[in-house]
């Protein structure tokens, strides 16, 4: 006897042409992660704009925001390869946003929050130089069909490989001072009343930023799950992170930015302890 085709059976071949991941038994639960974490990062992103918008944009949270994005560019690419299949371009653009932008604007934000603006400035000007020169040769490179997975992402697909070498630089410089932000914040801030929450909250948000390089040199040995897993949690400590540096905010100090900078600059608030 011949079996009778379920009604479901439709939807499921019609979903395996949509998503051709879905009939991939390679798959697993943790590679659709980067779709959770696409969904955070587009929940956060308002509270960033918002948040901005009502303080004029200090240099920290325009950086924070342009992180976010980026965080969101990458894993939002991931979940389309994940979904519909990898490509050069999306590998290409994937590299852009994850590995060249993944943790430098972070960073750059930390830089602006602890630093005094002008030697912000210079750091970030120096910092930039290649970055842009690592993003303009993504876009150029060629790109290796053959080294191109069929539904995840690989570094190893951009055919100039110095342009990798280029990338621990950058890498390295955000975590220097996404740990160095977060350690300066722990030395300047725990002493004072009511700015513990804010030790936290930099302390958290270094974590986060430094977990996807953490997943990124993993998913380099071929463990790109490690990568997707990281991602999340990174976003989600960014996320408590902020929140903590917000809620720690003591009215009688007026505007929490001004209160970074006062200290950044080596004049502790009003009523602490210098």
């Amino acid at each position: 006897m011949f079996a009778v085709p379920k009604a479901s059976d439709g939807r499921v071949a019609r979903l395996g042409l949509l998503f051709p991941a879905m009939a991939n038994p390679e798959l697993l639960p943790v590679h659709y992660l980067p779709i959770a974490t696409t969904a955070i990062a587009l929940a956060f992103l308002p509270i960033l704009l918002n948040r901005g918008r009502v303080r004029g944009w200090p240099p920290h949270l325009v950086w924070w925001t342009i992180g976010v994005a980026c965080y969101g560019a990458g894993t939002l690419l991931e979940s389309i390869i994940t979904l519909r299949g990898n490509s050069a371009e999306l590998n290409r653009w994937w590299y852009l946003a994850g590995a060249i932008l993944g943790a430098w604007p972070l960073a750059t934000g930390s830089v602006y929050l602890v630093l005094a603006r002008r030697t912000a400035t210079i750091l970030t000007t120096i910092s930039a130089v290649p970055v842009l020169v690592a993003a303009i040769a993504v876009t150029l490179s060629p790109i290796d069909v053959a080294e191109v997975p069929a539904h995840r992402p690989s570094g190893a697909a951009i055919d100039w490989t110095w342009i990798r070498a280029i990338t621990p630089l950058i890498n390295t410089y955000a975590a220097l001072f996404l740990v160095g932000g977060a350690a300066w914040s722990c030395v300047r801030f725990w002493g004072i009343p009511g700015q513990r929450g804010r030790t936290t909250g930099t302390a958290l948000i270094a974590l986060g930023g430094l977990l996807p390089g953490i997943g990124g040199g993993m998913a380099k040995a071929g463990i790109v799950e490690a990568l997707y897993v990281a991602e999340l949690a990174g976003l989600v400590l960014i996320w408590a992170g902020y929140q903590l540096c917000i809620r720690s905010a003591d009215p009688g100090e007026g505007d929490l930015d001004a209160s970074f900078a006062t200290i950044a600059t080596g004049t502790a608030p009003e009523g602490s302890s210098s």
